[in-house]
C-alpha cells in the first residue's frame, strides 16, 4: 500500500464524452447498458460547457509535483462525439495548462471512423490510440459486430494499417473470451504480424443473470479462469522466446516491474484502487469505470469541483476495500505481491468460511505468475544491472533468487521493462487505466 495521504496520489479520469453510446454492438460490452442510467437523454455528447469545467477542474485536482497528466477519452465510442470536440479539447488543455506541464491524450475505439482526417489529427497531437482487435477474423468477429450483426474485423485491419501509415501511436486491446482463449498462439501472432507492437488483453468476465452470491454464474462467452492463465502462459512462451524487447504485453510489463519491485502502474494488480474515475457526459463522477452505477455515483462536476469528489471519504473506502476485503487464502498467497487479488469487479466466487469473495480469475492469475517466476527473475537480474530485460535472450539460464525489494522507479527513471525509455513515457503511460 502507498504511504502517501490518499489526496495526494494522482488522480486519473476516464472520459465518456458520449456515455454508452456506440457504433457497434459488440456483444460482450460492458458499457451499453449504461444508457439506462439517464432514460430522458437525447443528445448524448459533452457539452462544450462541461468540457472546459472538467479540463480546469482536472488539471486543479492534480497534487503538487506532478509535471504530467493523461487525458483518456473511452465509451461507448468516442469518436462519435466529432472531430471538433478534440480539436477544442486541446484548445482547453493549452489555455489551462500550468507551465511545464507535459500533457498526454490517449483514446480507445473500435476504429470505424477513423479516416485520413482523424489520423493527421492525432498523429499532430499526439494522441496515443488503443484500438480493440480481438484476433483473426474468425475470432474476432465472433462477438465484435456492428448494428446489423456483421463482423468487423477487416474494418479495424484497414484502420490499422491507416494508423501505420500515419505514424499515429498505438496499441491494440484484446478481449480474452471463451472463444478465443483456446488459441493464445493464433491470436498472438496475428497481431505481431501486423506490426503490432503494444498489446493489452483484458478477461471478459460477465455474471450470469442467474448469479446468486452463493451459486456465482458466468456468461457463456466469459473465459473461464484456467483457459485465461493458459492462454497467457502460451502467449508469454512464445513471446519470451521470440519478441523480448520487440513487443510489449501489458501483463508482461507489469509482471516484470512486479518482480523488480517497483509497482503496479494498472489498477487491476494494484493493491488499492480509486483513483482512477470515470466521467459521463453529462459530469457525473462514478467510483471506477467497471462500477457505474447509482450506487458509486459521487457527484457532478458542474454542481461539486471533481478534487472534492475524488477524495470524498467513500471514494476512499471504496479504493482501500480492495486491499481489506482481501481473503484469508489471498493474504497467504505466494503471488500476492504480483496479482493483489485483481480487479474487485470479478471478486465472484465465494472464499468459504463467511470470508469476503475470491477473484473468479483466481487460478488463473497463479497459474500464470508462478509460469513466470524463472524468467521474470531473470529478466528482473538483467534490470537491476542496468542492462535491457531483451538481454535475458542471450541469458535464459540465467536467474535470481534474491526477493524483489526495489523501490517504485520515478517518473523519469529508465522504465523496469528494458524499452530504454522513461518510465513516465513508457509503461506508466501504456498502462494507466
Amino acid at each position: 500500500m502507498s504511504n502517501i495521504p490518499w489526496a495526494r496520489r494522482g488522480l486519473h479520469v476516464i472520459v465518456k464524452p458520449v456515455g454508452a453510446t456506440c457504433n457497434l454492438r459488440c456483444e460482450y460490452c460492458f458499457y451499453l447498458d449504461k444508457a439506462s442510467l439517464y432514460p430522458e437523454e437525447t443528445a448524448w455528447r459533452m457539452t462544450d460547457q462541461t468540457l472546459e469545467v472538467f479540463v480546469r477542474q482536472y488539471l486543479d485536482a492534480q497534487p503538487e509535483g506532478i509535471d504530467q497528466i493523461d487525458f483518456a477519452f473511452q465509451g461507448g465510442e468516442p469518436t462519435l462525439a466529432g472531430l471538433d470536440f478534440f480539436h477544442r479539447l486541446v484548445e482547453l488543455q493549452q489555455r489551462h495548462a500550468r507551465p511545464g506541464l507535459r500533457i498526454f491524450n490517449s483514446l480507445q475505439t473500435n476504429g470505424i471512423l477513423l479516416d485520413d482526417d482523424w489520423c493527421r489529427f492525432l498523429k499532430e497531437r499526439d494522441f496515443l490510440v488503443g484500438l480493440s482487435l480481438d484476433g483473426p477474423p474468425e475470432l474476432h468477429d465472433k462477438y465484435r459486430v456492428d448494428p446489423s450483426g456483421k463482423g468487423t474485423c477487416s474494418r479495424v485491419l484497414e484502420t490499422l494499417r491507416r494508423l501505420q501509415r500515419h505514424e499515429v501511436e498505438f496499441n491494440v486491446l484484446t478481449c480474452v473470451n471463451r472463444h478465443n482463449a483456446d488459441r493464445p498462439l493464433d491470436v498472438y501472432r496475428f497481431l505481431r504480424d501486423r506490426g503490432v507492437r503494444f498489446v493489452q488483453f483484458i478477461p471478459i468476465v460477465e455474471p450470469a443473470d442467474e448469479s446468486t452470491p452463493d451459486h456465482p454464474a458466468v456468461s457463456p462467452r466469459s473465459v473461464r479462469p484456467r483457459q485465461f492463465g493458459q492462454f497467457l502462459i502460451g502467449v508469454f512462451d512464445e513471446w519470451f522466446a521470440h519478441d523480448v524487447g520487440r513487443v510489449f504485453v501489458r501483463d508482461f510489463d507489469h509482471a516484470l516491474a512486479a518482480w523488480v519491485g517497483a509497482g503496479a502502474s494498472l489498477c487491476v494488480y494494484a493493491p488499492e484502487c480509486g483513483r482512477a474515475v470515470a466521467l459521463e457526459h453529462n459530469g457525473d463522477v462514478y467510483a471506477c469505470d467497471h462500477f457505474v452505477d447509482r450506487e458509486h455515483r459521487l457527484g457532478n462536476l458542474n454542481e461539486r469541483p471533481l478534487a472534492e469528489l475524488a477524495n470524498l471519504a467513500q471514494q476512499e473506502r471504496f479504493g482501500r476495500d480492495k486491499s481489506a476485503q482481501l481473503p484469508k487464502c489471498c493474504r497467504d498467497c505466494g503471488v500476492l505481491f504480483a496479482c493483489h487479488g485483481g480487479c474487485p469487479k470479478d471478486r465472484l466466487t465465494p472464499a468459504g468460511d463467511g470470508e469476503s469473495r475470491l477473484n473468479y480469475l483466481c487460478e488463473g492469475f497463479k497459474m500464470f505468475f508462478e509460469h513466470v517466476d524463472a524468467p521474470m527473475r531473470a529478466m528482473a537480474a538483467e534490470v537491476r544491472t542496468g542492462r535491457p530485460a531483451a538481454g535475458v535472450m542471450q541469458r535464459l539460464q540465467a536467474s535470481s533468487t534474491s526477493p524483489p525489494t526495489e523501490t517504485a522507479p520515478r517518473r523519469n527513471s529508465p522504465c523496469p521493462c528494458g524499452s530504454g525509455k522513461k518510465f513516465k513515457n513508457c509503461c506508466m503511460r501504456r498502462n494507466a487505466p
